[in-house]
């Protein structure tokens, strides 16, 4: 379920702070055309540590998107990410897929730090070797059972089918290849920046070779503004976006949130290093951002600035067509960012 990919699905990513909806149509292979977009915000509280706190809340405003974009397709695909995801690149002794498919359970109980049965898995092989002689490559990825569940739940509590779970790094990585040429000299880094997780991908030789999750996202900005100017969420929210709140204009917040992209780009460092220290690929040559955090004010610059390379903001619709009659472009190119995991899903197919 997780990797399945012929039927077209909306692609819904319930994130904690907003619930963005894709719908596209594959014309011809590999071009696709945007047929429905939405995005909803969210209550802080309803999605707590990528944990659904009250299902309810979550259910009415997947409807509310689906009634207002006015959707076709009842096929959804959804993903996740966080401590419930655990993803794992395995060496195996070469085998058949059959043998594979037997005794891939056990093999993962190995690397999984939950109890199998708790879990949903879900595996692809990424290089094969001749049974006997050699190793195989085999991507393992293992998702709580539980939490699987409840965003299942939420989908079909609205009224539509959930057909496919993907995680988001993973989604993340469909969006850009579809509407970028991947360099596979290089290693580049998708960091998708949420307001509760921020997913690193980092692609090398044009294929995908380490993941990570950091629980640092939007939310550690707004908390600062909060703290600094004794603001409520929402304010701070306001003010993050760079609109002014009751005094306090977007200079008083940037050396607030200035301060917090510095703790960020430790954050991510951390992980470069570590990146760099256990793989053979060398340093990451390029950032792609993409995330509603990601459109902080100065946030792209401080990360360029501290990592000397090339970092830009993604746009998942760089290569997808749409009617400018159904679409405004400017705000569509002031969303794109945000819409990246949504994106990743819709051009994903079930039974293909």
């Amino acid at each position: 379920m997780l990797f399945s990919r012929a039927k077209g699905l909306v692609g819904l990513d319930i994130g904690s702070s907003a619930i963005k909806l894709v719908e596209l149509k594959e014309r011809k292979a590999g071009e696709y055309h945007l047929q429905r977009l939405g995005s909803e915000p969210l209550s802080p509280e309803a999605i707590v540590d990528g944990s659904i706190m009250d299902s309810s809340l979550v259910v009415d405003t997947i409807h509310r998107l689906t009634q207002s974009s006015g959707v076709k397709s009842g096929s959804f695909a959804t993903s996740l990410s966080g401590h419930s995801v655990i993803i794992k690149k395995i060496q195996l002794p070469a085998m058949a897929p059959e043998e594979l498919a037997e005794s891939i359970q056990w093999e993962a109980e190995q690397y999984i730090p939950f109890d199998i049965n708790d879990v949903r898995l879900d595996y692809v092989v990424l290089s094969e070797g001749e049974p006997g002689r050699d190793n195989m490559e085999v991507l393992l990825v293992a998702v709580k059972r539980d939490k699987v569940n409840d965003y299942v739940s939420v989908i079909s509590q609205a009224g539509k089918s959930p057909v496919l779970v993907d995680v988001d790094a993973f989604a993340v990585q469909n969006a850009y290849e579809v509407n970028y040429d991947v360099d596979p000299l290089r290693s580049v880094a998708l960091v998708n920046m949420g307001a509760a997780v921020t997913n690193i991908n980092i692609l090398a030789r044009g294929a995908t070779v380490f993941w990570r999750d950091l629980s640092f996202g939007g939310n550690q900005f707004t908390e600062a503004l909060q703290r600094e100017f004794n603001l409520s969420f929402e304010q701070a929210e306001t003010l993050k976006k760079g609109d002014s709140v009751d005094r306090y204009s977007p200079q008083d917040a940037q050396s607030i949130l200035d301060a917090v992209s510095a703790e960020m780009a430790e954050e991510i460092r951390k992980t470069f290093d570590f990146f760099s220290a256990t793989s053979s690929e060398g340093a990451v040559e390029e950032i792609v951002l993409s995330g509603g955090c990601a459109l902080t004010p100065n946030l792209q610059q401080v990360l360029a600035d501290r990592f000397k390379v090339p970092t830009e903001l993604m746009n998942p619709l760089r290569r997808i067509r749409y009617k400018e009659s159904d679409f405004a472009s400017e705000w569509l190119q002031s969303i794109a960012p945000t819409l990246a995991v949504a994106v990743g899903l819709a051009i994903r197919k079930v039974g293909d």
